[in-house]
């Protein structure tokens, strides 16, 4: 087939979705004949379109004369000089071009020949394919939009973070762009010069998956897929698809379903093509995939039927923190930051056996375990309930907290908060932040909370003096080397005891 376009390299271009894509080490299996009436090398914006396409080859002839005068209604030219280009496996230079060419000497390549040599060098230069394991995961872009006024330093964890989440979704992180922007652009977030370099390194690398550091609406989507050709999700979408491959009890299936469904409800209106998406990898697991093909009736019956069980689930939970409550057994939340440390430390206080792994979100569903604690004013034994809560995130998606509004409210229903912040991590303050501004928004406002800096023994000692002055009643700990325990102990036992008389004092 032969198609004939006229105007410039950006208007002539087949539009991404209708290209054929055959991966990273293949060529589109079509070549393009472009004609100019100057003698100059072909410009960038032909070779990025030729880069954009995976064209074959890109054959540019120099139309000269004094032709293309019009003669008897026809035109008259001769060609010149011609040029061959196409690309290579050179992630900073990825195409090449010929010394210029008679029409004969163009006419005798063999680009059959060209073209296998090419797939061939492609297949070569991308050896982290070979292997199994690397071939089913995803290859992904990350791009940010920051805003103007954030620092650099803030910019660096923002990023680092979106890293974060797609590799415990599964995917490779193979670059990642960005741009300071005052506002997001309304159609493709960034402007249209990036879009264009966003596809390009998309294209040379062999880019899988684009995902952005913040929310999309459905338009920009859309419009983003339609340029690039590569499928894009957003921050939202990630964390998701995280919580559906951790998510393991009934509760934990039932609300991930439903955050997704709530997530996906209001951009399944002309997602058209995009539909064909849940293929699988990031973005499109978890158990709400079967239903966004359905029509949106019987989604939005299904959220109805989901939004009714996880309120018998707060319901049930609401009769177990009563039955507690009435047995006069305290308890205590322990919330913070995701990969804080939370399960760990609660293992170590208990022998609980939780799930931990050095990712984010690791665990989703509470564990509740009893702990004990000598009172040296009574002599006796104190016990306490502590419960392991999800991990918060800066920008939680609301569809998760609606969602998770169940298990949030151990939270809320505690007699005391225990803190855990990781003190490793150069963003600890932010994440500090973050969890309290959470907190906040609680409907109803949490207990006395103690803080708990873990991971002490990874920071240096200039590191931890200075946090020590600036919250000289936390408590610092290891939980992986039991670090500090007995502290945490008796602080937690203060903790419960100040939470009681405030109780007392109220009633």
């Amino acid at each position: 087939m032969i198609r004939v376009g006229v105007g410039s390299p950006r208007q002539t271009q087949i539009p991404p979705l209708e290209l054929p894509r055959y991966g990273a080490d293949r060529l589109s299996g079509i070549r393009c004949v472009a004609t100019t009436l100057k003698q100059d090398l072909p410009k960038e914006s032909a070779l990025t379109a030729m880069a954009l396409q995976r064209l074959d080859a890109l054959a540019v002839l120099t139309m000269t004369g004094s032709g293309f005068e019009r003669r008897g209604g026809g035109a008259t030219g001769y060609v010149r000089s011609t040029y061959l280009a196409h690309l290579v496996p050179d992630p900073t230079t990825p195409w090449t071009i010929s010394s210029p060419l008679s029409l004969e000497q163009l006419a005798q390549q063999n680009l059959m020949d060209l073209v296998e040599a090419l797939e061939s060098e492609f297949s070569r230069s991308l050896p982290n394919r070979a292997s199994t394991a690397a071939s089913a995961a995803e290859q992904v872009l990350i791009v940010g939009m920051i805003p103007q006024s954030v620092s650099q330093p803030e910019m660096d964890a923002n990023l680092a973070e979106v890293a974060l989440l797609v590799e415990s979704a599964g995917g490779v992180v193979v670059e990642t762009i960005h741009q300071k922007r005052a506002h997001p652009h309304p159609q493709t977030v960034v402007g249209a010069g990036k879009v264009k370099e966003i596809a390009l390194r998309a294209q040379t690398l062999g880019i899988t998956l684009i995902v952005f550091n913040q929310d999309l609406s459905p338009s920009q989507v859309r419009n983003l897929e339609t340029q690039i050709g590569i499928r894009i999700v957003d921050r939202t979408e990630v964390i998701l698809d995280i919580f559906a491959q951790r998510a393991q009890s009934q509760a934990g299936k039932l609300q991930v379903e439903l955050a997704q469904l709530e997530y996906m409800l209001p951009r399944l209106a002309g997602r058209g093509q995009a539909m064909s998406r849940l293929g699988g990898g990031i973005g499109t697991r978890g158990p709400g995939e079967t239903k966004l093909e359905t029509e949106r009736r019987a989604i939005q019956r299904r959220i109805n039927t989901l939004q009714q069980a996880v309120n018998q689930l707060q319901a049930h939970r609401s009769r177990l923190r009563q039955r507690r409550q009435h047995q006069r057994v305290p308890s205590v939340a322990v919330v913070g930051y995701t990969n804080a440390g939370k399960s760990t430390l609660l293992n170590v206080l208990t022998n609980a056996e939780a799930y931990t792994a050095d990712q984010l979100f690791a665990t989703l569903d509470p564990t509740t375990r009893r702990l004990s604690i000598p009172d040296p004013e009574t002599h006796q034994m104190r016990t306490l309930v502590l419960t392991d809560t999800v991990g918060f995130i800066h920008n939680l998606p609301p569809p998760l907290m609606d969602a998770f509004r169940a298990t949030l409210e151990e939270v809320t229903d505690a007699d005391a908060l225990l803190h855990v912040v990781d003190l490793s991590h150069p963003d600890w303050e932010n994440h500090l932040r973050s969890v309290m501004d959470l907190l906040a928004t609680m409907p109803v406002t949490p207990g006395p909370g103690l803080i708990a800096f873990n991971k002490m023994d990874q920071v240096s000692s200039e590191a931890l003096a200075s946090a020590q002055d600036q919250f000289p009643q936390a408590v610092f700990i290891s939980a992986q080397d039991r670090l500090g325990l007995n502290t945490l102990r008796q602080k937690l036992l203060e903790l419960i005891n100040y939470a009681d008389c405030q109780i007392s004092a109220s009633s």
